[in-house]
């Protein structure tokens, strides 16, 4: 068991006492939250783990909407599906709901990726980033009580204008309506307002959307929510610096510091894979139609295929990326078997056997420890342990001019379609280069800009690409084959 330490809450953090008879009872009684209180509670190595995996799986899919222009409504949109997918919270007025084991989760996935993205600038910044849209999605998902409780529970340093300081300067503070004098007549009478200093609020101010006076920034409380924001990241920065020099004390935990790396490393690649071969329903399949599914393959595991067609070998790392993903793909140990001897077509039936049946028949748990060995997954793949150059992703790993080559000729991608490719993977963003590939090459299924694997989701796993990819197949097949018994 491994037991949070408690932290003493910064001196400028003010909370103040409400009552609410939604959240009466409640060890966390607000949804919406700046985490300036660590977890005090006993957690386990696995919970550790994965109240962190679920919202890294949220944050990753929320830097995927960024690099691909997805529109606000959009973001919203995918990082709600995600949230309730992998880590719910409900509001405060949820019935028949455990609002706190769900708030508990949320802040312990936040301060364990905390630990793990405080160690460079990068991952800080990122980290920052991804936070403050996932609390703007939540502040807008809100309802105006719990977001008037939230703001009451915490003290944001504004000043609240009385109605005499509004009529002083009430020609200035109408100026910043626009639209028929009617409407801003009725907008301003409705209207309260809010002093914070205007290096508070920098975007309301370049948009001239406040009235500035001797330092001072008048928001309205339409836009109330700007302070929030900025609240949110100022702490939120303060803390990951802070963080960050702690980190040195926490290198003597090894369990904890194996975990920590992989998450950075996960986030680094910007994918979180969650996907299991428990998440479908799998057909087996033979040695002789791998050839075919082969369409179906994402880039690196269509380039091991073709290496493997042409060379009639594979190095080790190589054989072992494919053959884990064939086996996952529903491919059983005595086809596999029958598979590699084939395609290993130069050597002779006694030097396979001596050099590569154990070792397939290891991969299937069948051989040494019986593990039943997972097949890798893409944060995996784009960070490799080994310098074995069979083990990449093509879309982070390959020349621009080798990628672009394969791309023609494996998906005939050509025009504006490879060019929207090739510049997100200059960008640094791999798997939404994978994630884009799928959309237009499944575009004839219905699959659309924006979609994803369904649902807005990113690839994050090559029998992820490879089975939703293979179902989407039989669904269209299906429908035209109905199409013509009705026709």
């Amino acid at each position: 068991m491994l037991k949070a330490r408690t932290v003493r809450k910064p001196t400028n953090v003010e909370e103040k006492p409400s009552f609410d008879e939604n959240t009466f009872g409640l060890e966390y009684p607000h949804r919406l939250n700046v985490y300036d209180r660590p977890p005090a509670f006993d957690v386990t190595l696995e919970e550790f783990e994965t109240a962190a995996l679920d919202r890294l799986r949220v944050l990753a899919e929320i830097e995927s909407s960024a690099v691909r222009g997805r529109s606000w409504e959009e973001t919203k949109s995918v990082t709600g599906a995600h949230c309730k997918k992998y880590l719910p919270l409900h509001s405060s007025s949820a019935k028949y709901i455990d609002r706190d084991a769900e708030r508990r989760k949320d802040i312990l996935g936040h301060f364990v990726l905390r630990l793990a993205f405080s160690r460079s600038d990068e991952l800080r910044r990122r980290f920052l980033k991804a936070e403050l849209t996932l609390f703007k999605v939540r502040y807008d998902d809100s309802d105006m009580a719990e977001r008037e409780a939230f703001s009451e529970s915490r003290n944001f340093n504004w000043v609240k204008v009385d109605d005499e300081e509004k009529k002083v300067i009430r020609s200035q503070l109408f100026s910043v309506y626009s639209g028929p004098k009617a409407t801003r007549e009725a907008l301003f009478k409705q209207e309260t307002y809010l002093k914070v200093r205007w290096t508070r609020v920098p975007d309301l101010v370049s948009h001239r959307k406040v009235f500035l006076k001797g330092g001072w920034a008048y928001v309205p409380s339409r836009e109330q929510s700007s302070i929030i924001f900025q609240e949110f990241e100022s702490h939120l920065e303060q803390a990951l610096l802070l963080t960050a020099k702690s980190l040195p004390r926490l290198d003597e935990d090894t369990r904890l510091d194996p975990i920590l790396t992989n998450l950075s490393k996960g986030f680094l690649a910007g994918v979180a894979s969650g996907w299991n071969d428990d998440q479908i329903d799998k057909d087996h399949i033979t040695a002789d139609m791998i050839d075919s599914l082969s369409k179906h393959f994402p880039l690196c595991m269509q380039h091991l295929h073709f290496k493997l067609t042409k060379d009639r070998h594979l190095p080790h790392f190589g054989r072992l990326q494919y053959g884990l993903f064939l086996k996952v793909l529903g491919l059983p140990i005595d086809e596999a078997i029958a598979f590699w001897r084939r395609s290993f077509s130069k050597i002779t039936d006694d030097e396979f056997n001596k050099k590569y049946k154990y070792n397939i028949r290891h991969s299937y748990g069948l051989e040494g420890r019986k593990a039943n060995y997972s097949a890798l997954s893409c944060s995996q793949i784009l960070i490799p342990s080994n310098k074995d150059s069979n083990w990449v992703c093509p879309y982070k790993h390959f020349a621009h001019e080798n990628l672009s080559t394969a791309l023609a000729a494996r998906y005939q991608l050509a025009g504006t379609d490879l060019s929207e490719v090739m510049a997100t993977v200059k960008a640094g963003h791999p798997h939404v280069a994978c994630t884009r590939v799928f959309e237009i090459t499944h575009a004839a299924q219905g699959i659309k800009k924006g979609e994803g694997i369904g649902g807005g989701e990113s690839v994050t796993h090559p029998n992820q690409y490879a089975a939703v990819s293979i179902e989407l197949e039989k669904a269209s097949s299906g429908t035209k084959s109905e199409a013509m018994v009705v026709g």
